[in-house]
């Protein structure tokens, strides 16, 4: 960790948070309407019944929906990661990155659950989960994160959960299905 602590500023790895959160959702939005496709009905006969319904609501769900609700997400990150970096005002920040990091064993579940690949779950693993922890680390390192201040940015960071459903309905409405 010395290395990466010489190497990578707080402020590089602040600003880090977007280009992780850019390749993780590049890879949803690029597999997701293939895989809805292709996978559409044995995910959902495997699903238990109270979420069929939900995951009806994704079935005919095309790629540029799905980056309506990541450039909703990504607009809001941008002001958050300045907060952050420029003027040391956290809390939206790590609350944010707390839900992401959670999002991760989201991922991990689908893929494990239905025994296959879903879309997202390689770069979770391989970026998202990786920077979630160093950074988490750096932070309370650093004197910045400790519990109460993570409970308290996660409270307020799962205002990022609407605004993703909300995301989806704007492409929804915007884009409309074929």
């Amino acid at each position: 960790m010395n290395w990466l602590n010489t190497h990578i500023s707080l402020n590089s790895l602040i600003w880090l948070f977007i280009a992780t959160f850019m390749i993780h959702d590049f890879e949803e939005i690029i597999f997701v309407e293939r895989w809805m496709g292709r996978n559409y009905l044995s995910a959902r006969s495997a699903l238990p019944k109270p979420l069929r319904r939900w995951f009806d609501s994704f079935q005919n769900i095309k790629s540029s929906q799905f980056a309506v609700a990541v450039a909703l997400e990504f607009i809001i990150f941008i002001p958050t990661t300045i907060m952050a970096a420029d003027f040391h005002h956290f809390l939206l920040f790590i609350g944010f990155n707390a839900i992401l990091f959670i999002h991760v064993f989201t991922h991990i579940s689908q893929s494990l659950f239905l025994r296959m690949y879903t879309p997202g779950v390689i770069t979770a693993v391989f970026v998202t989960l990786p920077y979630s922890i160093y950074l988490f680390y750096r932070l309370s390192d650093l004197g910045i994160l400790n519990w109460v201040m993570f409970s308290n940015s996660l409270n307020v960071g799962v205002i990022l959960l609407p605004l993703v459903f909300f995301g989806h309905i704007i492409g929804r409405k915007i884009i409309p299905e074929r």
